[in-house]
């Protein structure tokens, strides 16, 4: 499980990520990312989000997904830069997505450089 730290739990601050990050299109997912704006101060903490839908699959599944994809990000907090808010729509596929599949695509999404802002 991810810590309460790691966790992005506000609806503002998803639609800020989703509205204004930087998007990365997979096959079994879509990622979001972008640096915290808090006030000009550089945030200590990575902050990962999830949105699952109905489409994915009924609740066994979405839950499921979700669980994968918190795994995935859990071992991935030590090497993304402190203060990124990556949110991370899981598609239709991942509920079919083998766990490498879907570690590959989060791992290409989230490491990848970042413009300085």
């Amino acid at each position: 499980m991810l810590a309460k730290a790691n966790r992005i739990t506000r609806g503002d601050d998803y639609r800020a990520v989703v509205r204004r990050g930087r998007r990365s299109v997979r096959t079994a997912t879509i990622t979001y990312r972008r640096r915290a704006a808090d006030d000009n101060k550089q945030s200590p903490f990575v902050r990962f989000g999830f949105i699952v839908g109905k489409s994915v699959g009924n609740a066994v599944t979405r839950n499921r997904v979700r669980r994968r994809l918190k795994a995935i990000c859990r071992e991935l907090i030590p090497h993304v830069d402190p203060g990124m808010e990556i949110v991370i729509r899981a598609l239709p596929a991942s509920a079919g997505a083998t766990w490498a599949t879907l570690q590959d695509e989060i791992i290409r999404a989230v490491t990848r450089e970042f413009p300085s802002s």
